[in-house]
């Protein structure tokens, strides 16, 4: 049965059933104009949005339907556990072409319920409409954080560390579908938990999350903040699949993750006086671990990856419209 068969409201029916229960903070869920939510006493509500787009963030041949919706929230979540903030509640909007199959769009929507689930994220309402063109899932994400607990790009100083979580350029490699890396692109896992304790240590001053890569990050948070940064190339953390994938086709590794996106790791950057918080931290969520890789520096210009004795500048990073 196709989309176009079925109808707008009749969907809307099958994937309403498909979704976690609204918790108590839900006090008007899916279903009316608007949802209605109860942040917690002393909270701050923090909301973020993102879409991901058939041709763009998924290529229909190679992510099932599950992949695209966890892909969908997942990408939401990391920008939310980047500002230290406990997830709670989402928006779907579906923009679907009239020949999807149902099917596919309930167990893309299933992709998404679970990864909901695991999070306690109520799916509290959103919109389905028609489109020519490609498919695309947007969400709009939102969560709490404790005053004075959240975290910006705007907050590294000169002499701040630079710490990563997990290992980078598993999803970019996973592009290249040979590579045996694929799972890495198809199924980000955000790093809330680690985001939200960060915040909760106060451990670090600024945070953001790789969804565009290393080299993008780290030009970011330095540009908020005003400073400059140096990096150890050598001692990035690099997804073993995706170093032996590079490898063996004579690509630079290192050059590789740099620019590679899609990873959706975590990066900090902690004052030296902050590194027994931090090590508290990393005792308490183990998974993913943390490895400094760099400094931030007071010259904004310098932006700087060092190798053996050399030095490069930080490469750009992936830009959308930018990088076609």
């Amino acid at each position: 049965m196709k989309v176009a068969d079925l109808g707008e409201h009749a969907l809307l029916a099958r994937l309403l059933s498909r979704l976690p229960r609204p918790t108590a903070s839900v006090l008007v869920g899916p279903g009316d104009d608007a949802a209605v939510l109860a942040p917690g006493r002393n909270e701050r509500l923090v909301v973020t949005t993102d879409a991901v787009v058939e041709g763009v963030h998924f290529i229909c041949a190679y992510s099932s339907p599950a992949d695209i919706g966890h892909k969908a929230l997942a990408v939401n979540l990391s920008d939310l556990a980047a500002m230290a903030a406990t997830p709670s509640w989402a928006l779907l909007s579906l923009i679907l072409p009239g020949s999807s199959m149902v099917r596919d769009v309930e167990e893309l929507v299933d992709g998404l319920a679970a990864l909901a689930g695991r999070h306690g994220v109520a799916v509290v309402g959103g919109n389905i409409t028609r489109t020519d063109g490609p498919l695309v899932v947007d969400v709009t994400a939102g969560g709490q954080v404790g005053p004075r607990r959240w975290l910006t790009r705007g907050g590294a100083k000169a002499g701040h560390e630079i710490y990563i979580s997990g290992a980078i350029g598993g999803a970019a490699a996973g592009l290249d579908q040979g590579s045996g890396c694929v799972a890495r692109h198809r199924r980000p896992e955000p790093r809330v938990r680690l985001g939200i304790a960060v915040g909760r240590a106060r451990a670090a001053t600024a945070a953001m999350d790789l969804s565009d890569g290393l080299a993008d990050a780290l030009r970011q948070v330095a540009a908020a903040s005003g400073v400059g940064a140096r990096i150890d190339g050598d001692l990035i953390p690099i997804d073993a699949c995706a170093r032996e994938w590079w490898t063996s086709r004579g690509v630079d590794p290192v050059s590789a993750a740099l620019g590679g996106g899609d990873d959706y790791e975590l990066l900090f950057a902690v004052p030296p006086r902050s590194g027994g918080a931090l090590r508290a931290v990393a005792r308490h969520v183990t998974d993913p671990p943390l490895t400094k890789i760099g400094v931030f520096t007071k010259d904004p210009r310098e932006l700087v990856v060092a190798r053996a004795g050399k030095e490069d500048a930080l490469p750009e990073g992936f830009e959308h419209f930018a990088n076609r």
